[in-house]
């Protein structure tokens, strides 16, 4: 359970004179928000708690850089994304990029999510490859341009666009696949 008793301004205080109490708090008050982040870059919850944690000492070491007054929750996911994306950039050679100078044309989505839990989207979204994953995510979820994408990963606009094109196209091949097992199971939809 989230402590509420504590200001943020006080907790961040506490966390720059070195209290481990403070820091426990601040862990506590952004831990779901922030695993939420890192699932999102990450193949499981092993490796999206390893992001976390990562991220998290990352905060903790950087956070007298941290500008009293500005929204300390924004800051903190900053620091979780960039270090989910340091981690996707360790963590192998992208076989699944793809150079493409030219932008692709984006197929028309079509609401295909409306019966489907949001654990069941995070779950076929993890299942992408990293690169797909990382491009839908900083693009969709965390509303990077195409340019900043690149940018960010060190690939092209074209390739962070042609990317994203594939990822949407296969979740969606897994969406309905999923409502296609459903409707055998007997599971009726609207």
């Amino acid at each position: 359970m989230v402590n509420l008793d504590y200001r943020e301004d006080e907790i961040v205080e506490g966390c720059l004179q070195g209290g481990r109490k403070y820091q426990k708090l601040l862990y506590e008050r952004y831990y779901g928000s922030m695993m939420g982040v890192c699932l999102r870059y990450t193949n499981d919850r092993e490796e999206g708690r390893d992001v976390l944690h990562e991220g998290f000492i990352k905060i903790f070491r950087n956070l007298h850089k941290y500008t009293k007054g500005t929204n300390l929750g924004a800051w903190i996911r900053r620091i979780m994304i960039n270090t989910a994306i340091d981690h996707y950039r360790k963590s192998a050679k992208h076989p699944n990029l793809v150079e493409i100078n030219h932008a692709i044309h984006e197929a028309d989505v079509h609401d295909v999510v409306s019966d489907i839990s949001a654990e069941e989207i995070l779950a076929m979204v993890q299942k992408l490859s990293p690169a797909y994953r990382t491009v839908f995510n900083l693009y969709v979820i965390d509303g990077y341009s195409h340019k900043e994408v690149g940018k960010l990963l060190g690939i092209s606009e074209g390739t962070s666009k042609s990317n994203l094109a594939k990822a949407r196209a296969k979740l969606q091949q897994m969406i309905l696949k999923s409502r296609i097992i459903r409707k055998v199971e007997g599971e009726s939809y609207a």
